[in-house]
């Protein structure tokens, strides 16, 4: 009986064998052959995507990636240490090798990084900032550097709701994204830690998120519109709300930028101040910037403009400035907004409420502080 045991258990196993080769041979016998599919022709692209590529090849190389670090200095040893502080997009502006891009971009930073789209590495130098514009200018390159191609320089003042934008960045770190939307809104505002309002943005549903600053908007024809500045979100990335500093306005600020190393603010020669002016415009109804002081010798003295007078009874407005060119001013803000819109040396016309009566000046802008 001992002798037949491991027989058995030999056939047993032969059996399991034998039963899972004939499951086998089954299943191959019934499953159907695989056989590759066809591929379909997609035929030509259509007329909007070959625009779209071919912007997107003609603008790419203008764009940089731009890293930027920052020295901090450990509590216990006193070491200093440099230490990655953040990344944005910039724009390649002229063959000098300026780069266009956020003030907030570098801010803070003690070292910048360029990455040109051809893999050429350079360190950058600050060669001005303007912080109420939110834009600074960086330098690179030096003996026998050669700048890429640069994008066509388009308007702005002419822009319209619905037309189609195209925007091109590092967002989160990834080179070179092209993202499309449209004009969503004109003339918007945005508070700026740095001066009064950035005025005159251009707003966009174009997916614009951390990284993407200083990176440019284009229009459909590939021309430069706006430099990428801020999103709306609460949740710090893209909700489909974009701004996007006018082209107008970096034509105006970034060559001061480059032959000054700032901006000079076009002033009419006169002081407000914010707080002074809502409570005058409380006690009086009028609406308008109240000229609390006329500097000397400036175009508004010789202009005739009068400021308030402090009296025993309280505050004796002079003039109110109403409008400029126009165009109604009923805050500060306002008013150096309408400023920014012309250049040192330009002539303005000043609607003035003086006593109850309106008057217009003329006077020409000087530098202000």
């Amino acid at each position: 009986m001992s002798y037949a045991r491991p027989w058995i258990v030999v056939l047993i196993i032969m059996n399991v064998f034998l039963l899972a080769a004939s499951a086998a041979l089954l299943i191959n016998q019934s499953a159907p052959l695989a056989e590759p599919r066809v591929v379909t022709a997609r035929g030509d692209l259509g007329a909007d995507e070959r625009s779209t590529i071919d912007l997107f090849r003609n603008a790419r190389d203008s764009v940089v990636f731009i890293s930027t670090r920052q020295r901090v200095a450990d509590f216990w040893t006193r070491n200093v240490y440099s230490v990655p502080r953040g990344s944005g997009s910039g724009l390649v502006w002229d063959e000098a090798g300026h780069i266009v891009t956020n003030f907030h971009v570098i801010e803070g930073a003690s070292e910048a990084q360029i990455q040109l789209a051809d893999g050429r590495q350079f360190s950058a130098t600050v060669v001005g900032v303007s912080p109420q514009h939110d834009l600074a200018v960086l330098k690179i390159g030096g003996a026998g550097f050669t700048a890429p191609a640069r994008v066509p320089i388009g308007t702005s003042s002419d822009l319209q709701v619905g037309q189609n934008v195209f925007a091109i960045g590092n967002p989160f770190g990834l080179d070179w994204t092209l993202t499309k939307g449209i004009v969503s809104a004109l003339d918007r505002s945005l508070p700026n830690e740095n001066g009064p309002d950035i005025r005159h943005l251009i707003q966009t549903d174009a997916a614009i998120n951390p990284g993407n600053s200083g990176g440019p908007l284009l229009d459909s024809a590939g021309r430069l519109i706006g430099i990428n500045t801020a999103i709306y979100s609460p949740s710090g990335a893209s909700a489909g709300i974009g701004f996007a500093v006018p082209v107008d306005t970096v034509m105006r600020v970034v060559p001061q930028l480059i032959s000054e190393g700032r901006y000079t603010r076009p002033s009419l020669g006169v002081e407000s101040d914010d707080d002074i002016n809502d409570r005058l415009k409380r006690a009086s109804g009028i609406e308008g910037v109240f000229v609390l002081r006329v500097d000397p010798g400036s175009s508004a003295e010789r202009a005739g403009l009068v400021a308030a007078q402090r009296t025993r009874r309280g505050v004796a407005p002079g003039d109110i400035v109403t409008a400029l060119n126009g165009k109604p001013v009923s805050r500060v803000g306002d008013l150096l907004a309408r400023l920014d819109d012309f250049r040192v040396g330009q002539s303005v016309e000043l609607t003035l409420m003086r006593g109850g009566e309106e008057r217009t000046v003329r006077l020409e802008l000087e530098p202000g502080s």
